[in-house]
């Protein structure tokens, strides 16, 4: 049975309806350069109401997933395809959306369901392999997620400021309960119920912590895997208001795509994820609402979702446009 969307889709959008002009001002500083973006697209995505929110590559093909918010239509581009084809059927295993996507080690793909939890395929077949569901009463929404080396899955719940976590030997049962790795409620900054705080996630190469983004507060936070320690990274030159998703490079370049204000910025981490600096801000409409991206040497993949074209974003300033995935080069 299709479950309705509406009561938890209607609440990212206090969070996306928030004032451009307050995160244009906070990321383009004089410690930033700015530069004119170089943007283009990579693929189309097929249909006319895809409105897509997550994408990950599968660094050992190249080949990259989108998913679909709108429905959960999670979408396959093949390395140089033009147009995506549909990898997994609106409504697969009950999905109805498909908001973080990432492929493991393994080549696993991980596709989370904001109103359900998190599910794992083969990304050769299509196979579900495993799936894990939020347990309990209460608004929930499963968004982002991030993988360690050793294969263990962190996954933000944006209402209710929790990080969740799938171990591989959870994974191996093949199902159970998503339980809560890192509660952020204490560290987060008060804000009217039904709030969206924690949004995109990510983990250092070396598996010692994570950094997941407060849209909302603009704030980023550090996980220690190490020792449980949940602190505020420090940031220079600007902030990550709007911030969606995340994107980490080995270099220790953290990559975050602002939706309502059109930028992606690139900050510079220390050695310790303590700190960063933001050394480049792009602004431009063409990016259409971006919600995330992922890097790879010589581009960057940015998630065109037109929220705002008839989609989740109110109010509607026009129809949709055929959806794409942009590539930007410079970043």
């Amino acid at each position: 049975m299709r479950r309705t969307l509406f009561p938890l889709t209607a609440l990212p959008l206090t969070a996306l309806a928030l004032t451009a002009a307050a995160t244009l001002t906070a990321t383009t500083t004089a410690h930033a350069t700015t530069t004119t973006p170089r943007i283009s697209t990579a693929f189309t995505l097929p249909g006319e109401k895809v409105y897509p929110e997550g994408i990950a590559t599968d660094p050992r093909t190249g080949t990259v997933y989108v998913g679909s918010y709108a429905d959960g239509t999670v979408y396959r581009a093949r390395p140089g395809a033009r147009t995506a084809e549909v990898f997994l059927p609106a409504g697969t295993d009950g999905r109805d959306t498909a908001n973080g996507l990432r492929v493991d080690a393994r080549g696993r793909l991980w596709v989370t369901d904001s109103t359900t939890g998190v599910a794992v395929y083969d990304s050769r077949t299509g196979t579900r392999l495993a799936h894990f569901e939020v347990e309990g009463g209460g608004a929930s929404f499963v968004n982002d997620l991030a993988i360690t080396p050793d294969g263990t899955a962190y996954l933000t719940d944006s209402l209710r400021g929790v990080v969740y976590r799938v171990t591989p030997a959870q994974l191996a049962t093949g199902s159970g309960a998503l339980r809560t790795a890192f509660d952020l409620r204490g560290h987060l900054k008060p804000q009217p119920a039904g709030t969206v705080t924690l949004n995109g996630i990510v983990a250092d190469r070396t598996g010692r912590y994570l950094l997941t983004v407060d849209m909302t507060a603009g704030e980023l936070h550090r996980l220690d895997l190490r020792t449980g320690a949940i602190t505020r990274v420090t940031l220079t030159g600007g902030d990550l208001l709007h911030a969606d998703g995340l994107d980490l490079s080995p270099d220790g370049t953290l990559r975050a795509a602002h939706n309502t204000t059109n930028t992606l910025t690139r900050w510079q981490l220390s050695p310790d994820g303590t700190r960063a600096r933001l050394t480049r801000t792009l602004t431009d409409p063409a990016l259409q609402i971006p919600t995330t991206l992922t890097h790879t040497p010589g581009r960057t993949l940015v998630v065109r979702s037109q929220f705002d074209k008839d989609g989740p974003l109110s109010p509607s300033t026009g129809t949709p446009t055929t959806f794409t995935i942009a590539t930007v080069r410079g970043l």
